[in-house]
């Protein structure tokens, strides 16, 4: 019913693929080099509020484009694709998870979906190892001392911690974030746990211990990392009733979506002393923050800064702007969802 993607097709009879320049929507600004490179090849847009951008909306503004490169939060949904319907003819999302777009919608509508897997892997792990070390050492509050002016000097109880070395660590999601992860905890001297959708080949665990559940997991964590994208199926599930099965005194920390916990029972756990401390870089409802999380001293948060390094991001935008010049030459790029 609808046209598959055709690299010629401008709506110009007259103007062939080899002359015309695309017009690219960008909801968000990219790096200078991304921003740059993609300059080069098409006439660029961009969303002049920078931030995330309704379906309606959305639909509106990405009117007459041919390209639409997105972020997480931006929701293309069916209606967007309804309405870009004849003239959108790729959509790139500058993330590796991709539940914020309608990907039945665009199958049906013959719409090619480029996104950015593996190059935010590392980026992504060094954010969790900084947050649980955060969480574990007390970091946030160790620096609203020192820039107190009021520390009285050392002291042998004052805020003292967790070590990490000889602890369990369970990981939620063994891709490529949560094998980064595990890499990183190895070295500390941590025992990996893990718990994915099915179990990793031998030279894939480095190790780890492997649950068949993931209640199971949470029983053996003294550190909680969740690592799974939201397309496994897993909104809510870091509730109280599982919560309530990690050792007390454990610590959560969360770089994959925020969906997967629930604010209500993760603070609660935080203000009843269940857990010591979590560190966490997504939340449910972006860019909002649940304002109960910002009195607690025991509450690292980070403004989803898991990809936020300057190899991570022009790697993500450049695999984007790799795999549309491969589309464009009528081939199929590794990074294409549908």
């Amino acid at each position: 019913m609808f046209t598959k993607f055709n690299p010629a097709q401008n709506g110009d009879p007259k103007v062939t693929a080899a002359t015309a320049r695309k017009k690219i929507f960008v909801t968000r600004l990219l790096p200078p080099d991304v921003e740059s490179r993609m300059a080069e090849h098409y006439d660029v847009v961009h969303n002049p509020s920078y931030t995330s951008l309704s379906d309606t909306d959305l639909a509106s503004m990405a009117t007459g484009f041919d390209y639409l490169l997105v972020s997480g939060s931006d929701q293309v949904s069916r209606r967007v694709f309804e309405a870009l319907a004849g003239t959108l003819k790729v959509v790139l999302t500058l993330s590796v998870g991709f539940n914020h777009i309608d990907i039945e919608a665009a199958k049906a509508f013959g719409i090619p979906v480029l996104y950015t897997p593996g190059v935010l892997s590392d980026a992504c792990a060094d954010l969790a190892l900084m947050l649980l070390l955060s969480a574990a050492r007390r970091a946030h509050e160790a620096d609203m001392v020192a820039r107190s002016g009021n520390w009285p000097g050392f002291a042998p109880t004052q805020l003292m911690g967790i070590g990490l070395a000889g602890r369990r660590a369970g990981i939620l999601g063994m891709g490529g974030i949560g094998q980064a992860v595990a890499h990183r905890l190895r070295a500390f001297g941590v025992a990996v746990h893990y718990h994915n959708r099915r179990r990793l080949p031998a030279e894939q665990e480095l190790d780890a211990t492997y649950h068949e559940t993931a209640e199971s997991l949470l029983a053996a964590s003294d550190f909680f990392l969740i690592c799974a994208p939201a397309t496994t199926g897993l909104g809510g599930f870091l509730n109280r009733e599982r919560i309530a099965l990690l050792p007390k005194g454990a610590i959560v920390v969360n770089v994959g979506r925020g969906d997967l916990v629930s604010d209500d029972a993760l603070i609660e756990a935080l203000q009843s002393g269940h857990l010591f401390a979590a560190g966490l870089d997504v939340y449910p409802n972006e860019p909002h923050i649940d304002p109960r999380y910002y009195p607690l001293p025991n509450a690292i948060l980070m403004p989803h800064i898991g990809s936020a390094t300057t190899d991570a991001r022009n790697a993500m935008g450049f695999l984007l702007l790799d795999g549309l010049a491969t589309l464009e030459a009528g081939g199929k790029p590794e990074n294409q969802l549908c």
